[in-house]
């Protein structure tokens, strides 16, 4: 079956289900307070005037408006109101390692609960969004769009993609840059095991407001230490049997590297990182993020 025929497929009962229960606990979510969180760090363009209106104490003189205040004859101020416009882009990694979960969760699931949850909190502030799912390559491209149908969509096409294929950001994210138009806040969400990453974080940060989302399962960074273990590459179906004792710590040495060079990408390029595991709930995680982000933005 060939990538575009998958896609297409008709959608089975239990895939159905695992939408609308994303739908529904994210929604919850949205409404215990995650979008007021998320509309007080992902700020839109600008500010647009309003209305003026009588001064009162406590107005900022700045916004006095000195004509109509001559004309009038006592102190009025110019209101304004913030002018949104904002486009949440979410870029998904749908490779075969997405198909990994060691614990209750395989990290494509928790994937398309965050996208979902991300989304949601846009559509609740009025803000437009689109979705890219990617390997190797860009595999699907949704525009930006503001519709609870659309979000549903993304949420879809998460789930049905039997996660297959290597990842190479690199690879994938100039067409996904290519095809995005307008300046968005673009979370990047992958696992970033084994995939090179640089240039795509250099060209995502260089016009968008970029977030690295990572999902990480504790077997991304250790092997038990015994042995012999058998070991499948998600991505290439390569199976191998290995000593863990004698791998393991060479293997977690590997893993850590990528991930500390991952963090010192994001802070050389002032991009806002979070990791999310499958072993913990991540809702404190996300409100986390959310207040360290506000403080960066109000130094």
């Amino acid at each position: 079956m060939t990538r575009q025929t998958a896609a297409q497929a008709p959608l089975s009962q239990e895939l159905l289900r695992k939408v609308r229960r994303i739908e529904i606990s994210t929604r919850r979510l949205v409404d215990e307070g995650v979008a007021g969180e998320y509309h007080s760090v992902f700020k839109g363009r600008g500010m647009e005037f309003l209305e003026v209106r009588p001064y009162q104490p406590g107005d900022d003189i700045r916004s006095i408006d000195w004509n109509v205040t001559a004309r009038m004859g006592t102190a009025f101020v110019k209101q304004y109101v913030e002018s949104r416009d904002l486009t949440v882009f979410v870029v998904v990694d749908v490779s075969g390692s997405q198909n990994c979960g060691s614990r209750t969760i395989l990290k494509r699931e928790q994937t398309a609960e965050i996208a979902a949850l991300l989304s949601f909190a846009a559509l609740r502030n009025r803000d437009r969004v689109g979705a890219a799912l990617i390997s190797d390559r860009l595999e699907l491209f949704l525009p930006p769009r503001h519709s609870r149908t659309h979000v549903l969509r993304v949420v879809r096409e998460i789930l049905s993609r039997q996660g297959h294929g290597e990842t190479d950001l690199d690879a994938a994210m100039p067409a996904v840059l290519r095809n995005l138009k307008q300046r968005s806040v673009l979370f990047l969400i992958s696992d970033f095991v084994e995939t090179p990453f640089s240039e795509a974080l250099k060209a995502g940060a260089a016009r968008h407001d970029l977030v690295t989302v990572q999902i990480s399962d504790p077997r991304d960074r250790t092997l038990p230490a015994v042995g012999p273990v058998p070991v499948r590459d998600a991505e290439t179906g390569r199976l191998a049997v290995l000593s863990g004792k004698r791998w393991g710590r060479a293997y977690g040495r590997r893993r850590q590297a990528q991930h500390d060079d991952l963090l010192r990408w994001t802070r050389k390029l002032s991009i806002d990182h979070l990791e999310l595991r499958t072993d913990r709930p991540y809702l404190s995680a996300l409100v986390s993020f959310f207040e360290r982000r506000r403080k960066r933005l109000q130094r």
